[in-house]
């Protein structure tokens, strides 16, 4: 079996599994935020029952619209507080505590390897890179996992992903999965687990990991996931605070499709609207003028992201005609950055930092886009509308591309700004 089919055949409690096969399996942890929650929450109460099945398996992240934007908003953040409170939700993260929940989540060491995790957000499929089965499920779904601990789903294929080469400088994770799916597509992996395997997977951070999980479903995958090794075991020890097991695809695994990638030579890639399927090397966009950078989500705003950042804007301006905004993923990596001066470079460049939200990823505040105005962003989708205004446009790009744009006023090479290039 694969990786993904064994985590699913022991949470479903059966010796194996396969393709196609409907499960019903136990949930490690449930996941929900302040815009899905709330709809979860009130088909809880139509369940009728009187307790959640684990306080301590289920995590609530006011994060979206976190401090509230307005009074719908505040409305929201208010029952999920209450219904935290009124079930006594161990994992429920308050303004001060919070963070974009793909970054908070791993941070605060409640998923780890081989564990099965079901959210109400579409990039619950982030967990991948620490060797789990995350996915996520709509806001019933999250109400049954709430009240059963259980969830009920199809064992999907798997597709494995061979990469292989070392990456060139200024390319990281979003420009390997940016790549992937501009290969095979919005829906070449469509309902399948996309395995992530090679040398070069071997080679990255945990941060690029999480990003290249977290953009599976950008491919339709119902899953990415990530081998379990010696950075993944270092990522978790001293965080994760239960047991956890290893799983690891057979080498006799079947796979539905195989792909293998030579990266060796592969430029930074940015994402042209409306898809993240139209990935091109920057090298063949340098043209396009841009009014806003976003520098965050739960895509790109942990410490590796703001670091590469930070290098290409401390001792730069940010354009003149530029928006820059950037948006740590949780309190501990805005702490980090501060501790760094990272925050110190990116306002001495003219941007601003804001505190850790989805914000302007999803078109909800911190950021809106206006008719007509372009947008790099190191978010995970560039749907028309995505980010504000239908007539706005967003191009999506690693951090380096995105600081690099922002000194420029137009989507720039990093090398156009470190030095090494024109």
């Amino acid at each position: 079996m694969t990786i993904t089919e064994k985590i699913l055949a022991a949470h479903a409690g059966k010796q194996e599994v396969k393709p196609g096969e409907l499960i019903n399996a136990r949930v490690d942890l449930v996941l929900g935020n302040d815009i899905t929650a709330p709809v979860a929450i009130k088909e809880f109460a139509r369940i009728g029952v009187d307790k959640v099945f684990d306080p301590e398996a289920i995590a609530l992240v006011p994060d979206h619209f976190t401090p509230n934007k307005d009074i719908k908003s505040a409305e929201q953040a208010k029952m999920v507080r209450e219904f935290a409170k009124k079930y006594g939700i161990v994992h429920y993260f308050e303004v001060g505590k919070m963070g974009i929940e793909h970054c908070l989540l791993p941070e605060q060491g409640l998923v780890g390897p081989g564990d099965l995790v079901i959210g109400a957000d579409s990039h619950t499929c982030t967990y991948g890179a620490l060797g789990a089965f995350s996915t996520g499920v709509g806001s019933t779904d999250m109400a049954a996992g709430m009240a059963l601990g259980e969830v009920w789903l199809k064992v999907p294929p798997s597709i494995r992903f061979h990469y292989y080469g070392t990456l060139p400088p200024w390319v990281g994770g979003k420009d390997l999965i940016l790549y992937t799916i501009g290969r095979i597509g919005v829906d070449g992996a469509l309902y399948s687990a996309m395995e992530f395997t090679g040398e070069t997977v071997a080679a990255l951070t945990m941060d690029d990991r999480f990003t290249m999980a977290n953009m599976a479903i950008e491919a339709g995958a119902k899953n990415g996931i990530f081998p379990v090794d010696e950075k993944t075991l270092a990522y978790i020890d001293g965080r994760l605070k239960r047991p956890h097991k290893v799983y690891a695809s057979d080498p006799e695994a079947e796979y539905a499709k195989e792909y293998e990638f030579d990266v060796s030579r592969l430029e930074p890639q940015v994402a042209l609207p409306h898809l993240p399927e139209n990935a091109r090397p920057v090298s063949e966009i340098t043209d396009v003028r841009i009014d806003q950078v976003v520098i965050g989500s739960c895509t790109n705003g942990r410490m590796k992201d703001l670091r590469e950042a930070a290098q290409l804007l401390k001792g730069r301006r940010v354009h003149p005609e530029v928006r820059l905004i950037v948006i740590p993923g949780t309190q501990e990596i805005y702490l980090q950055a501060l501790k760094e001066g990272l925050i110190t470079d990116f306002i001495e460049a003219g941007g601003v930092v804001s505190t850790p939200t989805c914000g302007p990823c999803l078109g909800g505040y911190m950021g809106i886009l206006a008719h007509g105005e372009r947008a790099v962003a190191t978010t995970n989708r560039n749907f028309v509308g995505r980010m504000g205004h239908p007539e706005s446009e967003v191009y999506l790009a690693g951090p380096a591309v995105a600081a690099a744009s922002a000194v420029k006023g137009r989507i720039a090479h990093p090398e156009e700004v470190s030095g090494n290039g024109a």
